[in-house]
């Protein structure tokens, strides 16, 4: 039986550029909604659903960076590729920072792009059917529940409300407390790619989590660094 093609968003103003992923994605076997502006964009993904967004960060109205950001505020965890210029260091940083899943700078090579989109849908479907098994679903590590069916954490009872990265990425420590993991180890696991150079993405990602689980972000007992290492978590 044919599974089900998956939809994507595409929020892209240069109609050139549009049509070729349109071309390429359909190609590939996949359905494709376009829209031009960002707060066009934004209010589709709200309303919709849909498999991936592909985000160009340079779109009129709202900016790329800002529809990524209330995505990510409202709760949506809907896989974001960002298309950034290729000089633009700056708004890839940010973009993975707010809660991108990846970025193609352009200009791109369709086969690239196209190789990007089925790795992002592989990953997301090996974590929902990793979410679908009942022994792993429901972690318990000392003070903290995790719960990867309903994506939700509670501390002693009382829910934590996180980014789907942030949640992401406690759950990837929750598996393997006491761990220690590299910022590399983690780019690669946690966001499913290597960025070499962009480690200080973990860092920002690390240090919001603390302040949302730890009881003196400041002083962490939970989240500990390993001096020339990385990062590790002590539940108990």
């Amino acid at each position: 039986m044919r599974s089900e093609a998956k939809r994507i968003l595409v929020a892209e103003d240069e109609a050139d550029i549009a049509q070729l992923i349109d071309l390429h994605l359909r190609d590939a076997g996949m359905n494709v909604v376009h829209k031009a502006a960002g707060d066009e964009s934004l209010q589709l993904a709200m309303q919709e659903s849909f498999d991936l967004l592909i985000l160009d960060l340079r779109l009129p109205g709202l900016s790329g960076l800002e529809v990524c950001r209330r995505l990510r505020l409202a709760g949506k965890d809907l896989p974001i590729l960002m298309l950034t210029a290729k000089s633009s260091e700056l708004d890839r940083v940010l973009g993975l920072e707010l809660g991108a899943d990846d970025y193609v700078s352009k200009p791109f090579s369709p086969l690239e792009l196209t190789a990007r989109v089925k790795a992002i849908l592989r990953r997301v479907s090996t974590q929902q059917r990793l979410s679908s098994n009942c022994n792993s679903e429901r972690l318990s590590c000392g003070e903290f529940t995790i719960d990867s069916r309903t994506r939700t954490v509670a501390r002693n009872g009382n829910k934590i409300e996180l980014t789907a990265k942030e949640f992401e990425l406690l759950h990837h420590f929750a598996k393997s407390p006491e761990q220690v993991f590299s910022r590399s180890d983690l780019l690669d696991e946690v966001w499913g790619y290597g960025h070499d150079g962009y480690e200080h993405t973990v860092n920002s990602h690390i240090n919001r989590l603390r302040a949302k689980i730890e009881i003196d972000p400041a002083s962490p007992q939970k989240i500990l660094t390993v001096w020339g290492i990385g990062y590790k978590f002590t539940p108990e």
